[in-house]
């Protein structure tokens, strides 16, 4: 997977924040997710250990305000951060476009788990169908060959519905498995791109924009 900032541009561009004012992590999370609308927001995980090195480095110090641990730029990491800002715009553009093919990419797994539920449902509406037809002809059959005795027409009735409730309750049980193979997949991926760092506020509101579709072209299939 390509990362979001390239070797050594999150390091620049958190220099490049902390020339603006002093932060604390949290802030630098927040001010990072502002400077590219909401499609980029790193974890906390992402951002310490970078912190924890620059101070290292000599290039930032930090004090403690609080409850908050607050990052200041060095001299050092003034002069670094100067001696590059010509990266800074080129950095950002990079970015964006990484932003945008992640969210493509969380996009186009939840289309392809959503395709594969859809064909699972069709398929179980077809053997639903073909089920209650199977049912509805063997009941047909039984009643005409057992036209002497009203016993024997009610037991030939009572074995169809019988048949049909079993039928509908294996499909409910198979679409409701695919449901749950569906809500994994999602949940699977969801997990990967957070330990990545990669699901931002930008990407979950897409998920739920999908979902929320997805939901509603559902229950209209479920209707027709």
């Amino acid at each position: 997977m390509t990362p979001v900032f390239g070797h050594g541009h999150l390091r620049l561009y958190l220099l490049n924040l902390l020339a603006e004012q002093p932060r604390h992590g949290y802030e630098l999370i927040q001010a990072l997710s502002d400077r590219f609308g909401g499609t980029y927001s790193p974890s906390a995980g992402t951002i310490y250990p970078r912190l924890a090195k620059l101070e290292e480095d000599g290039l930032v110090t930090k004090s403690t305000d609080g409850r908050k641990t607050v990052y200041e730029i060095t001299d050092a990491g003034r002069a670094e951060r100067d001696s590059r800002l010509p990266e800074l715009s080129s950095i950002e553009d990079r970015v964006t476009d990484s932003v945008r093919m992640l969210a493509d990419g969380l996009r186009a797994g939840v289309n392809d788990a959503m395709r594969s539920l859809r064909a699972e449902l069709a398929a179980a509406a077809r053997d639903t169908r073909d089920g209650a037809d199977q049912s509805s002809a063997a009941a047909s059959q039984s009643t005409a060959a057992s036209q002497s005795t009203a016993a024997s027409q009610s037991t030939a009735a009572s074995q169809s519905a019988d048949a049909v409730r079993t039928l509908n309750a294996s499909t409910l049980r198979e679409v409701d498995a695919q449901l749950n193979s569906f809500r994994a997949a999602v949940r699977t991926e969801l997990r990967k791109r957070a330990a990545e760092g990669a699901l931002d506020q930008a990407a979950v509101a897409t998920l739920t924009s999908e979902l929320r579709r997805i939901q509603s072209e559902l229950k209209q299939s479920v209707r027709s």
